[in-house]
């Protein structure tokens, strides 16, 4: 049986979708983090999502999501896209972000709270280069819960 983290990696190598419930059930059997992980080295990040079929990873596709910066727990870029010339830039309509510990599931963790909109995104240990994410969301949450990936960059 493969363990948690296992299981996370293979589904970012997924075609397919995977059921949201499946999803759950593997974020809430991996390790909790400190905000601190997320600021390691220069903080970059990329980003993809674990395709549950949430139109939110289609909306992050067209807008060239790149990932996130953690400059520190009180500078965060939380949606860097691509420009023209294939460059990270931080998508300034999404505003900043802050990371703090959150409980989550009866566990405290790293989470990362936007600014300007009403979004706080959940973090869970994968290996020291890859962290799981869920977006928390009054506004986007209607469709479920959106699952994703970050890879170290740095």
């Amino acid at each position: 049986m493969s363990s948690p983290e296992q299981t996370w990696i293979s589904f970012t190598k997924q075609s397919g979708t995977i059921p949201p419930k499946e999803a759950a059930a593997v974020f809430s059997a991996l390790k909790p983090i400190k905000p601190e992980f997320l600021t390691r080295g220069h903080g970059e990040w990329k980003g993809g999502d674990v395709n549950t079929g949430h139109p939110i990873g289609k909306k992050l596709h067209e807008m060239k999501w790149a990932g996130k910066t953690f400059r520190s727990t009180e500078d965060v870029d939380p949606i860097v896209a691509y420009d023209q010339d294939g460059q990270r830039k931080a998508n300034l309509d999404w505003g900043q972000a802050r990371l703090r510990e959150i409980k989550c599931e009866d566990m405290a963790t790293a989470a990362m709270i936007y600014d300007k909109f009403p979004i706080i995104d959940l973090f869970r240990y994968v290996s020291e280069d890859m962290v799981a994410g869920i977006m928390d969301s009054k506004e986007f949450n209607k469709d479920g819960t959106f699952y994703f990936y970050l890879t170290r960059l740095c």
